[in-house]
């Protein structure tokens, strides 16, 4: 006997409530996290052996903190060290009595937490990493980092001000409250304008339609390369990350060695857009673009380069179109790209049944994602960072960072469809369907087993949104030549790395056509360490895949029907 479904008023009940919770909670499902805890406790508490190790744990733990207690005790020798990636107790006055109590106690008791969210038997994996980021993500509030009468730069810097870093503090936290009452951000972008401080490389929109304008990048040098390279950014943020400041625009860069460089900029989405789905951003985005390409440029195969979520959605363009025998790309370029989403990061905490059936009931009301919204979660991945380290700085300290133009860049937010925003995330984070050959195009599935086209792909070593081991999967799933990229940095940071940039560093390695796969450690050991941008590797191996050149083309062509409409950078990328 079948269930009958769900009738439509009742459907509608359970949306509005979902929704109305998830306001407050920023998306996320309390149920899931109801889930993962009840999974836990439950085989937390029929496992003696595991208890009987974690009270084992606990005693040594506080026989070790007594030895650091006294305040004879050598402030040399830690009990604890923090995790590498951990700055909040570099200061060396953590390091002195009772400051290294309060932080030895700390460590040792996230580390206790780790231990004890860990290993349970029974317990679900996924379950398990959301039990112990909740538990790291609430004792990271509790770090005696974060409040006044335990943190001792903040004293310091108390007493050497006689008080005036907390009414700096107090002002900084009056200033972010009346930002967050009118839904503003807490930062003023207005030291870079779009348009003219940064996104100002000369070009001219030359085709849009209803959710991309093409931009054509003007030439800079005499001859370019016949090939021209099209960019596929990320639709989730402003195209402009990879055309900042002249000094780090990564456009600038390609038209200055000599390539004609076309981009993508994405509209942004309204809640009339709700119904858009994955297949109008397929279609609309890089199909439409290419065919506009080509129109400008005909017989010349493209350099199709793709960004983050803008590189997936073009690995999926460039297997149709291997599928369906058109040859249009010279090769496939995939920065910080996922194409193989079982191995997500963190933001797989995020990602099962309950807390996607929440977030679509969320926007099924708002018919879009809203941009705090999405920022509010990845904020969520790295609190310590994002959040409570700001905070300190702000409000004890009194210190505003100054703002530069990728700060600027990641404040000017972006909405998404609901319908795109949910098709996505099961598609790609849920059911993994991309590289399982289940995807479908045009009725039929895809597979990147098909693009035979080579490869270059970038990985960066920080990055928490494209982890460079889940990047690196792409080896798994084609066999065309591939040269893959490691580059210092984070998901922005580490891809906007322009040469000249301090401290910058990356391992590359190619794989020949149908050589056999490499493990990410074995390649880590074997990858050659080289000093500088990856951007001029990347250049030379796309000069290596290009003709000769000669004369530069025109910006737009209206005998072919794509006539300049906007000076660069258009209208879409200023719409709020």
């Amino acid at each position: 006997m079948h269930d009958k479904p769900t009738p439509p008023p009742v459907l509608d009940l359970d949306r509005a409530a979902h929704a109305a919770l998830g306001r407050m909670t920023q998306g996320l499902s309390p149920a899931a996290f109801l889930l993962a805890y009840l999974d836990w406790v439950v085989h937390l508490a029929i496992a003696p052996g595991k208890q009987q190790a974690l009270v084992q744990r606990a005693r040594q733990q506080w026989l070790r903190l007594a030895e650091v207690s006294l305040p004879s005790a050598s402030p040399a020798t830690p009990c604890i060290e923090p995790l590498p990636q951990d700055h909040r107790f570099d200061d060396p006055a953590w390091g002195q009595w009772p400051f290294n109590v309060m932080a030895q106690g700390f460590l040792l008791t996230q580390q206790w937490w780790h231990c004890a969210t860990t290993g349970v038997r029974g317990v679900t994996p996924h379950h398990e990493d959301v039990m112990t980021f909740n538990a790291r993500q609430a004792l990271d509030m509790l770090s005696p980092s974060n409040f006044l009468a335990s943190n001792p730069e903040a004293l310091a810097a108390t007493f050497s001000e006689q008080g005036l870093n907390l009414l700096r503090g107090a002002f900084n936290a009056a200033e972010d409250l009346t930002h967050s009452l009118k839904h503003e951000h807490h930062a003023d972008p207005a030291p870079f304008v779009v348009g003219e401080h940064v996104a100002v490389t000369p070009g001219q929109v030359v085709f849009r339609n209803h959710l991309i304008e093409l931009i054509q990048y003007a030439p800079t040098t005499a001859k370019v390369h016949p090939e021209p390279i099209l960019i596929v950014p990320s639709w989730i943020m402003k195209y402009y990350i990879l055309d900042l400041s002249p000094h780090n625009s990564l456009v600038r860069y390609l038209v200055g060695q000599g390539h004609t460089v076309f981009i993508l900029s994405w509209r942004n989405p309204t809640p009339a857009d709700r119904a858009l789905g994955m297949d109008d951003y397929l279609e609309l985005g890089p199909v439409a673009a290419m065919k506009a390409v080509n129109q400008l440029m005909p017989s010349r195969p493209v350099h199709g380069v793709g960004y983050c979520l803008g590189g997936t959605l073009l690995s999926i363009a460039a297997a149709a179109w291997a599928r369906d025998g058109q040859d249009g790309l010279a090769t496939l370029s995939l920065l910080a790209t996922q194409t193989d989403f079982e191995e997500p990061g963190e933001l797989s905490l995020f990602i099962d049944d309950s807390q996607l059936t929440y977030l679509d009931d969320l926007m099924w009301e708002q018919g879009v994602l809203e941009g705090p919204q999405m920022g509010g979660s990845f904020t969520y991945l790295n609190t310590r960072d994002l959040l409570w380290s700001r905070l300190v700085r702000d409000y004890l300290l009194g210190h505003r960072q100054p703002l530069n133009d990728l700060m600027s860049w990641n404040q000017d937010v972006t909405r998404m469809p609901y319908r795109m925003h949910s098709e996505y995330l099961r598609s790609l984070y849920l059911h993994n369907d991309l590289s399982h050959g289940s995807y479908e195009v045009g009725g039929r599935p895809v597979a990147l087993s098909d693009i035979s086209v080579p490869i270059f792909a970038v990985g960066t070593v920080k990055d928490h949104i494209s982890p460079w081991r889940s990047v690196y999967k792409l080896h798994l799933l084609t066999q065309a030549p591939l040269t893959f990229a490691l580059a210092s940095g984070g998901h922005n940071a580490g891809i906007v790395s322009e040469p000249g940039h301090a401290g910058r560093t990356y391992q590359l390695r190619a794989r020949p056509e149908g050589d056999k796969y490499m493990d990410p450690d074995t390649w880590l050991d074997a990858a050659e360490q080289h000093e500088g941008s990856w951007w001029s590797a990347w250049q030379g191996w796309l000069a290596a895949h290009s003709g000769k050149v000669g004369k530069p083309p025109s910006l737009g062509n209206a005998s072919r029907g794509l006539p300049p409409l906007d000076d660069a950078p258009g209208q879409y990328v200023l719409s709020r």
